[in-house]
């Protein structure tokens, strides 16, 4: 990030002791309780909201700005990105020693949040992660798809978390900003930070039902966490070295189309007929399939490198900053 250029601007002039992230789109009639309940449960915490509007068509922006105080930051962004890299945008534009992620639903509640951090300093936890222990759900269409997500997750990535659905989560600044959150990552922030080599501890925490507004999810966002399911097992196990994922399976398929070539070619040098053998175009697929993983091994390894190295662009583009009820920043920042 350029920390330079946020400075000249004012953001970074004072830092705070939390900074709260919420992500919204369309919740107009949540953004009044969402401030009032968020201001009585912290008191006299030095915090700051950063409410990140995801390209809402309603009145959100400005029932944002309607409720804002000088504790409040909007961050309005261009479209609709979701919720994954609007976190991403709130974390940026955040100056807190401490990071929380909340819902703008009004279903997690803000008074886990002094707690949280008490544990967060108190223990000297990288992550402190909410479990909805008493989820107010409709049961077939999240609970028991959340469930299934839920053990899955565990066992495929070997990180052992009984709620990975919960958006309240308190980190550590340093460990919120290297999430790299795109695309619908946020489902696996706890997988994300163990990359990182994060303690994690999870606690229970309050759930309530919606009360306005509807869900922006549904029984399709299940496939959405399978794909994503396989892109951090890969994440997990082969991120660093995918050579070692794409050679093995490279070697293994090469290997054994060698061996059927060679049975053939001995079988062809004894005098037997190979052409009409549907073995011969197996032992070929193989070993050109061997070939191309190792290939892609190897280009996998390259861009891995480039990764790395490369600068840190951001995904989104912002319209406009707000701090309080005053814009505060140009148009098309870039941070």
């Amino acid at each position: 990030m350029n920390w330079q250029g946020l400075f000249d601007r004012g953001y970074l002039c004072k830092m705070r002791e939390l900074s709260i992230v919420v992500t919204v789109m369309n919740e107009e009639d949540n953004i009044k309780p969402l401030l009032e309940a968020i201001r009585s449960a912290l008191g006299n915490l030095d915090y700051e909201v950063i409410l990140v509007d995801d390209g809402s068509t309603d009145k959100t922006k400005q029932q944002i700005l309607d409720n804002a105080d000088d504790r409040t930051v909007l961050v309005e962004l261009r479209k609709n990105y979701g919720q994954s890299t609007a976190m991403t945008a709130g974390i940026d534009y955040s100056r807190g020693k401490y990071v929380a992620l909340l819902d703008g639903d009004l279903q997690n509640d803000p008074t886990d949040i002094p707690g949280m951090l008490d544990l967060l300093k108190r223990e000297d936890w990288d992550v402190v992660a909410g479990n909805r222990k008493n989820r107010k759900d409709g049961m077939f269409l999240r609970k028991i798809p959340s469930g299934i997500a839920n053990a899955l997750i565990r066992r495929m990535t070997g990180v052992y978390f009984k709620d990975y659905g919960c958006t309240l989560k308190l980190f550590k600044r340093e460990i919120a900003e290297e999430l790299g959150l795109y695309g619908e990552l946020h489902r696996f922030i706890p997988v994300l930070a163990k990359l990182q080599g994060a303690r994690i501890t999870q606690v229970d925490v309050k759930h309530h039902a919606r009360q306005f507004g509807k869900s922006k999810y549904g029984i399709n966002r299940t496939f959405k966490v399978m794909a994503d399911l396989i892109l951090m097992v890969f994440f997990r196990k082969y991120l660093q070295k995918p050579m070692h994922l794409f050679g093995t399976i490279g070697f293994v398929s090469f290997g054994l189309g060698l061996l059927i070539n060679i049975y053939l070619l001995i079988w062809k040098l004894m005098g037997h007929d190979i052409w009409n053998r549907p073995l011969l175009i197996l032992g070929l697929i193989l070993l050109l399939g061997g070939i191309q993983f190792i290939t892609i091994g190897i280009i996998a390894d390259i861009n891995i490198r480039t990764y790395f190295e490369s600068q840190n662009k951001k995904t989104y583009t912002v319209r406009r900053v707000y701090k309080g009820k005053k814009e505060e920043a140009e148009r098309d920042i870039t941070v």
